[in-house]
């Protein structure tokens, strides 16, 4: 169903994958807007159990695209060197395509706290709980990945 990579030799592993995906602190969503037009939007996200988990608002367009349309695909960019006497860039990426839902009970709570803790770990354990039991305005929406591939520049294949 999903297209094998071209140049295998750049495919990251799925350990280097998953590190990617844990180390990054933002990525884009794209899924399809009105009319038929691709709609991507750059946000913060969590990758916990092997899924990628954000917040949204309960409105707006990206809630409305995801409920006509649930197959999405999501994408980071870890490193992007230019290397300018090459004419290139050094790079390493990962993107996922999955189905997006929102989720409740105590995966929304297990996933809001991942969030909290990796963008706000500094604070207090009582005020990242009061965060995620105070915060009902928002909601948390999983991919449930289901092709997910990291890919480097060949220049650092020899590092790895």
């Amino acid at each position: 169903m999903f297209r094998e990579m071209k140049r295998r030799k750049q495919l990251l592993s799925r350990e280097d994958t998953s590190a990617v995906m844990d180390r990054c602190t933002n990525g884009v969503l794209a899924c399809q807007g009105d009319e038929g037009y691709p709609y991507a939007v750059p946000l913060s996200y969590v990758y916990l159990n092997e899924k990628i988990y954000f917040h949204s608002a309960k409105t707006g367009y990206k809630m409305d695209a995801i409920a006509q349309n649930s197959k999405v695909s999501f994408s980071v960019i870890d490193k992007d060197t230019i290397i300018s006497k090459e004419y290139t860039s050094y790079f390493r990426s990962v993107i996922a395509f999955g189905k997006a839902r929102i989720v409740e009970g105590d995966e929304r709570q297990d996933a809001f706290m991942a969030m909290v803790k990796k963008y706000s770990g500094d604070q207090s354990e009582e005020d990242q709980h009061k965060e995620v039991e105070g915060c009902g305005r928002a909601c948390i929406v999983a991919i449930d990945v289901e092709h997910i591939t990291g890919k480097q520049a060949i220049e650092l294949c020899k590092d790895s």
